[in-house]
């Protein structure tokens, strides 16, 4: 009778152990994909932060070039109303706001006086330099999420996952197949 009554309770602490480790790994999964999302939020606010400048700068040599100039504010204000936890929806707008940044770039090779502009160039270098950032970011949390989204569907840590409502992380994606 203690030798079975002790084999049931060696199983109980076992299956109890595991699923404090699950629990916990479901947490610092979950830790890492916020803090991923963070990155790419603040970058994201660099970007937007960057663009007032940039608008004011191409408008005093691109004054016909209204609708470029109309698109970026536009999207820039649609992407900073959006809940930061909105990954979907955030790619998204992004995306397209990376696509309009591009057009106003394409815009300015059109003026000289303009790509001659310091303040321009530098604006231009920074908002270069903060792409490839956001680039990075995107990357890093793709990868926390694809490390949460194992757990959560791998037996048996999915049984934890279900138990305590974790739940699948979205992939921060280029919508826009254009932009892809």
């Amino acid at each position: 009778m203690d030798f079975g009554f002790g084999t049931v309770l060696l199983v109980v602490v076992a299956v109890a152990g595991y699923a404090v480790m699950a629990y916990n790994g479901l947490v610092r999964a979950r830790q890492m994909v916020r803090e991923a999302w963070s990155g790419i939020d603040v970058q994201l606010k660099r970007r937007a932060d960057l663009i007032p400048n940039l608008i004011e700068t191409v408008k005093g040599y691109a004054q016909h070039e209204r609708a470029a100039l109309e698109e970026v504010t536009a999207l820039r204000t649609r992407a900073q109303s959006l809940p930061s936890d909105d990954v979907a929806g955030r790619a998204q707008v992004e995306g397209m706001l990376g696509q309009a940044l591009g057009r106003l770039f394409a815009v300015a090779e059109a003026y000289p006086d303009l790509k001659a502009n310091e303040n321009f160039v530098q604006l231009q270098s920074s908002l270069e330099t903060l792409e490839s950032e956001i680039q990075m970011s995107r990357r890093y949390y793709n990868g926390a999420a694809r490390d949460l989204n194992i757990k959560v569907e791998s037996f048996p840590s999915n049984l934890v996952a279900h138990a305590f409502g974790f739940r699948q992380a979205e992939f921060s994606e280029i919508e826009n197949a254009e932009a892809r």
